[in-house]
């Protein structure tokens, strides 16, 4: 259950529940626990509206929601599409091409670490120049996905039609090294820059998308659009890439795993995504 020193007051009626997938309704095997997967079947059989919030791809997140067993929605790409499971698409946040042009000049010096990701389902939905910069963890996940990679140099002739993101990834000093140069660029009015870190992986990921793009505004746009108060709003999340959503959240819950920059807002803990946190959280929800 929520840690007793940072439990939030008795909660009302909850009616709409986001989850973040990866360190969140994930485990560290990269499964959803049972007790996890049971505890939203019941949050979902009590009424509640379960939504799934995710930095991912649409199509590299669908084998997650899928294994819910019920009919839902996929905030993906860190907010930028919301669609079904059956496809049908609510929203699109692409980024302007010539803008994502321009990003790729003024980043040349991480041209190694550049991705960028594209709304279809084809090959060529993923774009780079070429492996050799990126590190394993992030190789591996590109392996799973070459169906979906082309190789194009240089990168910015893949910009033929608006990208979903640009994202730079690579180990944590190098990418700290990329938020320097971001900030550089003076493009910060016309782009969102969202950071997801995994320190015991000595990964690194920033997600630039068009601006005013993020978790937190597509669950906003949701939730009006499904009539529902913030109060009546639950989020789970644990990384950097989910403040947007939890700060919109009349109920924001954070993993026991959480970083250290969550951990300091004084949001309520669930337990860790070892322990089934998710479970716990909903636990809580359902009681309430």
């Amino acid at each position: 259950m929520l840690r007793p020193e940072t439990q939030s007051p008795k909660l009302g009626p909850i009616r709409l529940l986001a989850s973040d997938i990866d360190g969140t309704l994930l485990n560290p095997q990269f499964q959803i626990s049972p007790d996890d997967l049971a505890a939203l079947r019941r949050a979902h059989a009590a009424g509640i509206e379960i939504v799934l919030v995710t930095g991912r791809r649409h199509t590299f997140a669908l084998p997650i929601a899928r294994q819910l067993g019920f009919d839902l929605w996929l905030i993906s790409s860190n907010g930028a599409v919301t669609r079904s499971l059956s496809g049908e698409t609510f929203h699109r946040d692409l980024m302007p091409r010539q803008v994502c042009r321009e990003l790729c000049t003024a980043m040349q010096d991480f041209r190694g670490h550049t991705v960028l990701t594209f709304d279809k389902e084809t090959k060529g939905a993923i774009v780079l120049e070429h492996l050799d910069d990126l590190n394993a963890s992030i190789r591996r996940w590109l392996e799973k996905n070459m169906e979906y990679i082309e190789f194009i140099v240089p990168i910015e002739n893949a910009l033929v039609t608006d990208p979903v993101q640009a994202m730079f990834c690579g180990s944590m000093v190098r990418m700290t090294q990329a938020l320097r140069a971001l900030a550089a660029t003076g493009m910060g009015n016309r782009i969102t820059v969202l950071r997801t870190e995994y320190p015991e992986r000595d990964l690194s990921m920033i997600d630039v998308l068009n601006a005013g793009c993020s978790k937190g505004h597509a669950l906003e746009r949701w939730a009006a659009h499904r009539g529902y108060r913030r109060e009546e709003v639950m989020a789970i999340g644990d990384n950097h890439n989910d403040v947007e959503m939890l700060e919109f959240a009349g109920h924001p819950v954070i993993m026991g795993n959480a970083c250290e920059e969550l951990r300091a807002r004084g949001w309520s803990v669930t337990l860790g995504n070892d322990k089934c946190g998710v479970a716990a959280a909903v636990a809580n929800l359902v009681r309430g």
